[in-house]
């Protein structure tokens, strides 16, 4: 039996490939709010950073983060991604 290739997903700040358990994933969800999905399994639009405040800040300042998730990031849930980022490293 052979072994599966764990997925692969790029991070929007570094632009780096990583398995897709180490990426943070950040949803837009269906009613248009946006949060960290711990599970991975959450409906909506999602995007992947690296647990690193630098790709957050990265992916933010680029407009990756808002281009990926189709919409515009308001100042306060930049600051709470930041929040969710700092409390889940």
């Amino acid at each position: 039996m052979r072994s599966r290739k764990p997925p692969m997903r790029l991070c929007l700040g570094c632009g780096q490939q990583r398995q897709k358990r180490e990426l943070m994933r950040v949803v837009r969800t269906p009613d248009g709010g946006v949060q960290v999905d711990q599970t991975g399994k959450l409906s909506g639009r999602g995007a992947y950073i690296c647990p690193d405040p630098e790709c957050l800040r990265l992916a933010v300042k680029n407009q990756r983060l808002s281009r990926a998730l189709e919409i515009e990031l308001p100042s306060e849930i930049v600051a709470a991604l930041s929040a969710r980022l700092q409390a889940v490293t």
